[in-house]
């Protein structure tokens, strides 16, 4: 076990900071510099014009854009659609959507349903007739879904790959916390090609999604942390830097340990689900390592961000500030996951069975 970055992961991370050195942008404008730096294209095969990397490299690049809580949507289009597509999608699929990643195509997964954050039991159905499958259902929390190209939708027969434009797919815009914009998406019938439905996939799906918003998580603590101590090293009250009061040095010091765990939880997941391990005993470990994460996300990330802003006072909640860029980014993610309950039970489910 060693979660020492290696060279790739390096360069990786010197490539996302540079470019956030010289850009200005944090939102989808910044897109275009994404493309033209070749980033999109480091987990693509290298048959398709990629680099050949993974989910380590992925996931170095998704903490690096979320130190600075960028909103573009490389969690979806990477953690969502590259990894889930080349862990399970045919070849014909792959080689169908992939190449245009590089180029800037957004891709996006619909995995959650009414009340069914992250569901195993899709009550989204497809129904094959012939060479077309009829896809029906509703799906809610897909982020980009408007912007996306295509949807990985799972449903009770297997996930499938819909073009965001079909006839019968409807998406709603919904309320978000912040710059990451999200839609309900409702599926009446739309039809796809038998050969964009794939039956196994499922639990890939899900858990390379968890291990990169942990990633993410881990990205908008370290950069919400640097900047509440930053603002603590130059304001001053009474005289003196308010980093020299002792209650707040507690503060931070508490947020400090906080973050460690949650990047410790984080790399942990994302190291075991890299290993090339099929055993039963490596798939325990490493459903259990994502759900300690996505409990650690939802329990621990929120509360983190909201002593952030009260360190930082009334400038924190300043739009004008980049705080709340953070601790809305962090609130939208922890809703994704289905809040800190439900990440405990199920938790909890895992620990009772074993």
């Amino acid at each position: 076990m060693d979660f020492t970055r290696d060279e790739g992961q390096d360069a990786v991370a010197e490539v996302v900071v540079s470019l956030m050195e010289r850009e200005l942008a944090r939102d989808m404008d910044l897109w275009p510099s994404l493309v033209d730096s070749g980033l999109l294209a480091l987990a693509l095969p290298e048959r398709h014009g990629g680099d050949g990397m993974g989910l380590p490299e992925v996931s170095v690049l998704l903490t690096e854009l979320a130190m600075d809580a960028v909103a573009v949507p490389a969690l979806p289009t990477l953690g969502f659609g590259v990894l889930p597509l080349l862990a399970s999608a045919p070849e014909k699929i792959v080689a169908q959507v992939l190449p245009d990643v590089a180029k800037g195509t957004v891709l996006t997964a619909a995995l959650s349903e009414p009340a069914a954050p992250f569901t195993i039991k899709p009550e989204t159905t497809a129904v094959t007739s012939g060479d077309t499958v009829r896809i029906t259902g509703r799906k809610v929390a897909v982020p980009y879904a408007e912007q996306a190209r295509w949807l990985l939708v799972p449903t009770s027969s297997g996930i499938a790959l819909v073009d965001s434009e079909a006839d019968g797919l409807v998406k709603t815009p919904t309320p978000v916390s912040g710059g990451i914009p999200e839609c309900t998406v409702l599926l009446d019938e739309v039809e796809i090609p038998v050969a964009q439905l794939w039956a196994t996939g499922l639990v890939e799906l899900h858990r390379l999604a968890l291990a990169s918003i942990g990633a993410v998580a881990d990205g908008l603590l370290k950069g919400a942390i640097i900047l509440t101590a930053e603002h603590l090293r130059t304001r001053r009250q009474f005289g003196r830097p308010l980093a020299e009061f002792q209650a707040v040095a507690q503060q931070i010091a508490d947020l400090y340990v906080v973050s460690r765990t949650l990047h410790v939880a984080a790399v942990s997941a994302n190291w075991a689900l890299a290993q090339n391990d099929a055993s039963q005993r490596q798939s325990d470990r490493i459903d259990d390592d994502l759900e300690i994460l996505a409990y650690t996300v939802t329990a621990e990330l929120p509360m983190a961000m909201q002593k952030c802003h009260h360190l930082h006072g009334g400038l924190g909640v300043d739009m004008t500030h980049p705080m709340h860029r953070y601790y809305s980014q962090a609130k939208d993610i922890a809703r994704w996951l289905g809040g800190a309950s439900f990440r405990l039970d199920r938790l909890g489910a895992r620990c009772s069975s074993t």
